[in-house]
């Protein structure tokens, strides 16, 4: 049975987020919620130390000293597997460190700009002309498309929109295989991914070899990283970057749709960031981070052992500041916590968010328009729309 509504019969925001929520992780999600009602630190079975305070949250992943990307429970055990030992994702101290900044210049605003410009603009331009015509669109189908682009980009295929579907189907084909509690995969998908990832990345090696700023594998080998670290690092955004905006994007736009702010955002003098940032703690990018603990501590008063498991669970940080409301500024503590934090915080936000705003402009572009139909999708990672249709409303 599909789980399909339409503008005849509408509901609230809060009814389609937890429908998204609890269709990826029928489990988990209310699991999550049942222990943060226990607590801001609650010691769980099995699971580890989850932590549901925004403020303690921060602690953990500013405090490298303490909790680490490395050792039992960490991404590391999830990553390196697949990876490689040196993609930022599953590093931490000096090496970390030195990584980062010789990656610092990588996403300007001038680039990540000129990207979205050129590997966008078919796409989108299919998407105006589209919804103008009258046509019934799934925003998820043109969100994998545009993915799609910006794996080609990233790897250093020739941007051809007969390649898009596939290289976003791929590159998804990995990320299905994590799931939320477990800190690693089967030796099995292991293998897969790194079938997958070897035959997305090889053309990555080629245009690493070519140099040149024209492709990021040519960006990296000029900011001075290996050609080893340079496939690891185009592996690594694919898969931290891929899923998210798919899910992001058609929950941006229905969340405007069923908060009324889809013909305000429509204004040519409307900004819409602070919408975004807003839709951002809504749906939290990453619900959970994982942190393992390095040395003795405690966190907000819970004692911690080298070895555990440190469960950041941003998505209830991120719900305890309330409901959906874009004028109400987020507390310093909260701020794009979905996004990391201190040493580890995502390097390709700049590249996400112009993502964002060229996706949103370009629906917008077409008129005034509304959600028609919808389906959450089932058992996923990052929770989303398996289908989100959106239409030209008349003028009636």
């Amino acid at each position: 049975m599909t789980t399909t509504t339409t503008t005849a019969a509408p509901a609230t925001w809060e009814h389609w987020e937890h429908r998204v929520q609890t269709a990826a992780h029928p489990v988990a999600y209310r699991l999550l919620r049942a222990i943060a009602a226990r607590g801001p630190v609650v010691r769980v079975p099995r699971v580890g130390v989850v932590v549901s305070d925004a403020a303690l949250a921060r602690e953990v992943l500013c405090d490298t000293g303490h909790f680490t990307k490395t050792g039992p429970g960490s991404p590391s055990d999830l990553w390196t597997p697949v990876l490689g030992p040196s993609v930022l994702l599953n590093m931490e101290g000096p090496d970390h460190a030195a990584l980062r900044r010789r990656l610092s210049g990588l996403f300007t605003p001038g680039y990540v700009t000129a990207l979205c410009t050129r590997v966008l603009a078919q796409p989108l331009d299919a998407l105006t002309r589209r919804l103008r015509a009258g046509e019934q669109v799934d925003l998820v189908r043109v969100a994998q498309i545009c993915a799609g682009a910006a794996i080609c980009a990233i790897v250093g295929m020739p941007a051809e929109p007969g390649r898009f579907g596939g290289a976003h189907a791929e590159a998804s084909e990995v990320t299905k295989s994590v799931r939320l509690w477990r800190s690693g995969m089967t030796g099995r998908q292991v293998a897969r991914a790194r079938e997958v990832l070897g035959r997305l990345t090889a053309s990555a090696v080629t245009a690493y070899r070519q140099g040149g700023d024209e492709t990021l594998p040519g960006r990296l080998r000029e900011l001075g990283l290996t050609e080893q670290e340079a496939r690891g690092a185009v592996g690594a955004f694919l898969l931290t970057g891929t899923e998210t905006l798919v899910s992001f994007i058609p929950r941006l736009i229905a969340l405007c749709h069923d908060t009324g702010r889809l013909d305000r955002l429509a204004d040519p003098a409307a900004d819409p960031d602070p919408v975004i940032e807003e839709a951002l703690r809504i749906t939290v990018p990453s619900p959970v981070m994982l942190r393992s603990v390095a040395r003795a501590a405690r966190i907000g008063g819970v004692p911690v052992a080298p070895g555990d498991r440190v469960v950041v669970a941003t998505l209830l940080c991120a719900q305890a500041h309330g409901p959906f409301d874009p004028e109400r500024p987020h507390p310093p503590e909260l701020r794009r916590l979905w996004f990391g934090a201190g040493p580890h915080f995502c390097l390709g936000m700049p590249l996400a968010m112009a993502q964002i705003r060229a996706v949103l402009a370009a629906a917008l572009a077409a008129g005034p328009v509304a959600v028609t139909a919808r389906r959450p999708a089932r058992h996923v990672l990052i929770p989303g729309y398996a289908r989100l249709n959106l239409e030209l409303r008349s003028a009636s």
